[in-house]
């Protein structure tokens, strides 16, 4: 009888793994993954409205490297994406009941990981993609706004708040040094009115750290005319705004990745022209939260086969945009 109970137990145990990873192998488990909605060709929504169908319907490079992952054998994720319209903090967001995965061209930092309160909150997937900073001008200024230390107060530089493209920029102008605060004398204009930096940490800028006194900054002003001025736009639309500004004169260049500048340059049928190449490299991931392990070590080791430890990355899914599929179709795990 004991053998026999045993053979059952064992038998039991065999149908229950075989159904186990036939639901994993199936997609059972559903991951909801939020994605920045505004930022093409990385990560977008099919349409701008967040009232329309096709909000929530993802796009751009993000998009596909996340469709081969869901489709790796034995990977048994199935996700759920809704698209997020706000930039700020949104690699906290994978933190809330809504999100187990974020994404949306978010650079690596360990100064992201953390909450309010200092807590360590999430952790990012190994890196993807390489950032970056550039400026992007009307290509009739491609010669005059060439490099970052020919910019003036005269030059009128758009940006996103609270992204990497604002924070470098304000680095490789002065505006602020390598700890974001800003240059003394820099005033900024605010929706609670003028406030004037005085050299000190109640001042500081990063692509995570924001003064409270800064929070809501619409208009940074340079202490003097060796300086840009810094236009914060994209609070309704993200960067389309931003490309608009420049388009229409608002603004004289936009300061944010080469990819997505690039992208603007060549769509602008030689309007946009990119200029002035950071030589810094950043790279971006997705955050889940910092105690998921094993999510996190899942999702790296299928990304990191995917980028092929990144070689693949942007340009060669520009070439060819099935190439994550390739790769996935070659795993077997």
């Amino acid at each position: 009888m004991p053998h026999q109970f045993l053979a059952v137990a064992l038998a039991l145990a065999l149908v229950t793994l075989m159904l186990g990873l036939a639901a994993c192998s199936n997609g059972a488990q559903t991951l909801n993954v939020g994605f920045y909605a505004y930022f093409a060709p990385v990560s977008y929504s099919a349409d701008e409205d967040p009232n329309a169908d096709g909000f929530n319907s993802h796009r751009g490079y993000e998009a596909d490297l996340l469709t081969a992952l869901e489709s790796m054998k034995g990977a048994g994720y199935s996700f759920n994406r809704r698209a997020i319209p706000e930039w700020p903090d949104i690699w906290l967001q994978s933190t809330t009941d809504e999100f187990d995965i974020v994404g949306g061209g978010i650079t690596i930092l360990d100064s992201r990981t953390t909450d309010d309160a200092g807590n360590t909150a999430v952790a990012f997937t190994n890196g993807h993609i390489a950032f970056r900073q550039s400026l992007l001008v009307r290509a009739e200024d491609a010669a005059r706004l060439a490099s970052h230390d020919v910019l003036t107060g005269a030059a009128r530089v758009g940006v996103l708040a609270g992204t990497t493209g604002e924070a470098r920029l304000l680095q490789l102008t002065g505006l602020a040094d390598a700890d974001g605060v800003l240059a003394a004398g820099a005033r900024v204009e605010t929706g609670a009115g003028e406030v004037v930096a005085d050299g000190s940490a109640d001042y500081r800028i990063t692509a995570s750290e924001i003064s409270p006194v800064l929070k809501e900054r619409r208009h940074l002003r340079p202490p003097d005319d060796a300086m840009p001025q810094v236009v914060y736009l994209g609070d309704e639309l993200g960067e389309t705004e931003l490309l608009a500004a420049l388009r229409d004169g608002q603004i004289d260049a936009v300061a944010r990745g080469e990819i997505g500048n690039a992208d603007a340059a060549q769509e602008s049928d030689g309007a946009f022209a990119v200029t002035a190449l950071d030589s810094a490299v950043e790279y971006g991931g997705f955050t889940v939260p910092a105690g998921n392990t094993e999510l996190l070590a899942s999702l790296n080791e299928r990304i990191d086969w995917l980028t092929d430890n990144r070689r693949i990355g942007y340009a060669e899914w520009r070439a060819d945009p099935t190439v994550f599929m390739q790769r996935a179709g070659a795993w077997d795990n």
